[in-house]
């Protein structure tokens, strides 16, 4: 993904260009060697096996949390179809990571780590040995580091290893972050809304459906902009109007770098059990509010994890100093509007009794801006899906959410 930093002068660089790549563009596709393909994918009650019609480069696993799941990557082969899931696995999906690496996740129906991994002598398998865990013990295995498999040196496929080094001058690159579109009458109140998750980040699937998370809060939030923009009382932008990958500190500072006046981040969250329901308010607080809501920010806040490794630089300590430079002022704000929210959407938003809730979101850490996460409703939960996934549920909540905007900045502007 492109960064949305840059700083650079019109200069000519030197790239660096393997020779299978380059080669790849000269020559035509009855050319080109073709990578080994996953033949075969069987999982068991305590392990799991990954089959090649060929020699592949090498392999690691790692898990992520919420909703809970194994990924396998395999460098230099393709993807195959799916596999058979039985033990703690309930559905197997394949997939190309990249040009060069097949995925392959297990989602979970109960918390499992691989304990070890191994491939065959003849490289032709990945052998992964299974073990239950607790969900705390899972949630840990989230935060390490990825494991790799190196099949044996003599039925290892080599990864090309001549360089060409190519010269292409290119012009200046575009300095400062690229900003969203921002719709309605110059002059009045920015509201930013962040669709969460995003491209390679599904975000919690529905076990009803298959709905994933990442595609019904961007639908939600389109919603909220048209009935924003058509109450003609405040400007819009989205952090996000397709399927792109934002990492955290990029939703929070799109919306720093517009000016915004309130962040609204909008997801849809996943419960063990299906019984869960109703829609939930955070407001930022390094404590959470509850175990519940500590767990969620927890899980939420590795959004930034790619490949296994978790890009967010925050450390408790880090994360205590944002919480002492936020405003008093902008937080006082936010835990109002929560209320605001409850009180004149009750009907169309069918709030969880404890409605409002503190958590440490990462999109939340903004010190000049009012900012709130709202979970419109629960994906394991059948009504709630229902919901939250229906043109007409979607319109109303963003009726409800117009209502308390234009309430809040009512209130602002007579309080000036």
């Amino acid at each position: 993904m492109k960064s949305f930093w840059t700083n650079q002068h019109k200069a000519v660089h030197t790239l660096s260009m393997s020779f299978a790549a380059l080669m790849f563009a000269l020559a035509s596709p009855g050319q080109m060697a073709e990578a080994a393909g996953v033949s075969a994918v069987q999982v068991e009650e305590t392990q799991i096996v990954i089959r090649f019609d060929g020699a592949v480069e090498k392999a690691s696993s790692f898990v992520l949390a919420g909703p809970d799941r194994i990924a396998v990557d395999i460098g230099g082969a393709d993807p195959g179809r799916g596999g058979s899931a039985a033990g703690p696995v309930a559905s197997v999906r394949q997939g190309r990571y990249d040009s060069k690496t097949a995925r392959i996740v297990f989602d979970l129906q109960q918390p499992s780590i691989v304990s070890s991994g191994r491939f065959s002598p003849d490289g032709r398998a990945l052998i992964l040995s299974l073990a239950p865990t607790s969900n705390a013990g899972f949630q840990s295995a989230s935060n390490g580091m990825r494991k790799v498999y190196m099949p044996p040196a003599a039925h290892r496929a080599a990864p090309p290893r001549s360089r060409y080094n190519v010269t292409i001058p290119l012009d200046d690159a575009k300095s400062g972050l690229p900003k969203p579109r921002v719709s309605g009458p110059a002059g009045r109140p920015l509201v930013v809304i962040d669709a969460g998750h995003g491209g390679h980040d599904p975000g919690a699937i529905s076990p009803h459906g298959g709905m994933r998370e990442k595609e019904v809060t961007l639908a939600i939030a389109r919603a909220i902009q048209r009935e924003l923009i058509a109450s003609g009382r405040v400007r819009v932008a989205l952090t996000r109007d397709d399927d792109r990958y934002l990492v955290l500190r990029e939703r929070s500072a799109i919306a720093s770098s517009l000016g915004a006046d309130l962040f609204i981040s909008i997801h849809a969250d996943a419960a063990g059990a299906g019984e869960a329901t109703g829609a939930t308010i955070y407001t930022l607080s390094e404590v959470a509010s509850d175990r519940e809501a500590a767990a969620l920010a927890q899980r939420e806040n590795k959004a930034d994890i790619i490949n296994g490794v978790n890009l967010s630089s925050e450390n408790a300590d880090i994360a205590s100093i944002l919480v002492d430079l936020a405003q008093r002022e902008s937080m006082n704000a936010s835990a109002n509007f929560a209320k605001l929210l409850r009180r004149e959407s009750a009907r169309e938003m069918g709030f969880r009794s404890d409605y409002h809730r503190m958590a440490g979101f990462a999109v939340l850490k903004t010190p000049d801006m009012p900012s709130v996460l709202i979970e419109v409703g629960y994906l394991t939960n059948v009504n709630d899906v229902d919901r939250i996934y229906s043109p007409a549920g979607q319109q109303s909540i963003a009726t409800g959410i117009r209502k308390a905007v234009d309430i809040h900045f009512a209130q602002r502007s007579a309080s000036r």
